[in-house]
C-alpha cells in the first residue's frame, strides 16, 4: 500500500514539474543571458535601454517609446535595479510579453530575457521520466561541514565558477556507500546536490540535481534518486548551469527521475 501511494506522489510530483517548466516563463521561455560587461556601449541587440552596471547595481536608462516598464509603470527615465529574486513570472521589468530578469554572479551583472514565445517552448514534447523504482528512495544522512566551501567547477557556458558546498549527504545502496557533496539553502536549510551518474550522456542528460528537502535534527533525510531533476540548462542554453562537482559521479546508473527531454539527443543535449 506504502508502494501505491508513493507512486502516486511520485506522479503528482512529475506532473508538477510539467506544468512549472513548461509555463510562459518557466526556464524553456529563456532565449538570452547577456553580461552587461560585454557591451561597453550599453546597447544589448533585442533588448531595450541602456544598461550600465556598478558596482551596486544596474543603471538602465530608456525612453518611453522603447516600451519598457518597470512595477507595471512605463520607464521614460533612469531606473536603478539590484538582483531580482523572485520568479521571472513576477518580473518588475516587462515589454509587452517579454519578462527581464537581472542577475549577478560572482560579482558580474547580466540581464535575462524570458519570452513565452520561445522556439523551445513551442517545440517542447515533454520530459522522458522514470519509471518509479522504490529500491532508489534511500534513507541518507546529512553531514555538515566545519565552515562553507566553495570549489571551483566548470559551467554550462564553459567557464568555471565557485560552486558553494556545506557538507555531504550520503547513503547506502546494494551495500555499498554513496557520498554527494551538498549545498545548503541559508533560508530553511534544504539541501541541493549536482550529480552524475552512470547514465549520463547516454541515456539521460549528462548531469542532475537532485533536492533531497530539510534534514531532521539527527541529520537523517531521504535521498530520492526517483525525484533527479533536469538542470535549467537542459531546458535552454543560455543557463549558466554547474557541473558536478569532484567525486559527485555515482558509479552505479539512476535510470529513474527526470531523464532527458523528450526527442532530445544523448551526450547531454
Amino acid at each position: 500500500m506504502s508502494d501505491d501511494r508513493d507512486i502516486n506522489a511520485w506522479r503528482e510530483w512529475h506532473e508538477h514539474r510539467l506544468a512549472t517548466v513548461s509555463a510562459p516563463y518557466g526556464p524553456l521561455a529563456l532565449t538570452g543571458t547577456h553580461w552587461i560587461a560585454d557591451y561597453p556601449e550599453g546597447r544589448i541587440p533585442a533588448v531595450p535601454g541602456r544598461w550600465r552596471a556598478t558596482a551596486d547595481g544596474v543603471v538602465l536608462s530608456a525612453s518611453a517609446e522603447e516600451g519598457l516598464a518597470l512595477d507595471g509603470k512605463p520607464l521614460d527615465g533612469e531606473a536603478r535595479l539590484g538582483a531580482d529574486e523572485g520568479p521571472p513570472a513576477h518580473s518588475r521589468l516587462t515589454a509587452g510579453e517579454l519578462r527581464f530578469v537581472v542577475i549577478l554572479r560572482e560579482g558580474e551583472w547580466a540581464v535575462r530575457v524570458f519570452d513565452p514565445a520561445s522556439p523551445a517552448r513551442a517545440a517542447f514534447q515533454g520530459v522522458e521520466a522514470g519509471p518509479y523504482d522504490p529500491a532508489l528512495a534511500l534513507p541518507g544522512h546529512f553531514r555538515p561541514y566545519d565552515r562553507d566551501r566553495t570549489v571551483q567547477v566548470e559551467n554550462a557556458d564553459g567557464r568555471a565558477r565557485g560552486l558553494g558546498l556545506g557538507g555531504e549527504l550520503s547513503f547506502t545502496r546494494e551495500g555499498v556507500r554513496h557520498t554527494l557533496q551538498v549545498a545548503v539553502d541559508s533560508g530553511d536549510g534544504s539541501l541541493w546536490a549536482v550529480f552524475g551518474d552512470a547514465t549520463g550522456g547516454r541515456t539521460s542528460y549528462r548531469f542532475r540535481f537532485l533536492r533531497p528537502g530539510t534534514p531532521a535534527a539527527d541529520g537523517s533525510v531521504t535521498v530520492d534518486l526517483n525525484r533527479a531533476l533536469l538542470p535549467p540548462c537542459a531546458f535552454a542554453d543560455h543557463f549558466i548551469c554547474p557541473f558536478p562537482p569532484p567525486g559527485n559521479t555515482l558509479a552505479f546508473e539512476v535510470a529513474a527521475g527526470e531523464r532527458r527531454l523528450k526527442g532530445a539527443l544523448v551526450d547531454g543535449n
